[in-house]
């Protein structure tokens, strides 16, 4: 999941406006996995994973192809019933446990070997509400498991820019989530700059926010 900045964002809950978003184009998303998450994770020993945000499936189909027992989980139906097509265009669809969970509600069970959120941003959800889901996310970390967060830094330079959004910094998270430092390592914070166009194709930049934590 990624934050959208629309005018009729406050007025819907989080279901409604999910579904919305994802129902307005056939497909929203490259098909690609996250850059940041391939960049941590492709040299790790695969094991159990769960993809906080699924969205269109890329990926918990690029964790599978690799070896990985995934839960994916999204709030959007429309988007979960894409992510199971394309994963059985791969012959995937018995690798992944798609779920479907609104965060406020409900949370996936279980303890797993890689902890995914990958741009878990939304316009219809307060900072409190995303510092309790992650707080549930590092709780769902097994033992020597790793807790991957990353996030926008802030705006396309191109972008005007959101002045009442607040976009957490690597550090903030880090307090939010209130990590005994006797039973996690802190491997991992970054700032990661890449070159991002405009929809236009204007040049442009991004920033973007990498956390990575170890369960002792």
């Amino acid at each position: 999941m990624t934050e959208t900045h629309r005018h009729d964002a406050p007025t819907k809950n989080t279901e409604d406006f999910w579904e919305d978003f994802y129902q307005e184009r056939e497909q929203v998303w490259s098909g690609s996995p996250n850059i940041l998450l391939v960049r941590e994770i492709d040299s790790v020993t695969p094991g159990s994973a769960l993809d906080l945000g699924c969205a269109e499936g890329a990926d918990a189909i690029w964790l599978a192809e690799r070896g990985w027992r995934v839960t994916a989980t999204d709030v959007s139906r429309t988007a979960l019933e894409r992510a199971k097509v394309r994963a059985a265009e791969k012959n995937l669809d018995g690798a992944i446990d798609w779920q479907r969970h609104d965060f406020d509600e409900s949370f996936p069970d279980g303890r797993f070997d890689l902890v995914s959120a990958q741009f878990l941003h939304s316009p219809v959800a307060h900072a409190s509400e995303r510092s309790a889901i992650l707080s549930k996310a590092a709780d769902a970390v097994a033992p020597g498991g790793l807790l991957l967060i990353v996030g926008h830094a802030g705006f396309p330079s191109w972008a005007p820019k959101q002045h009442d959004v607040h976009l957490p910094s690597t550090a903030e998270v880090l307090t939010e989530l209130r990590l005994d430092p006797e039973q996690w390592d802190v491997e991992l914070e970054e700032v990661v700059e890449r070159d991002f166009p405009s929809p236009d194709g204007e040049p442009g930049v991004r920033q973007d926010n990498v956390l990575r934590v170890r369960r002792r």
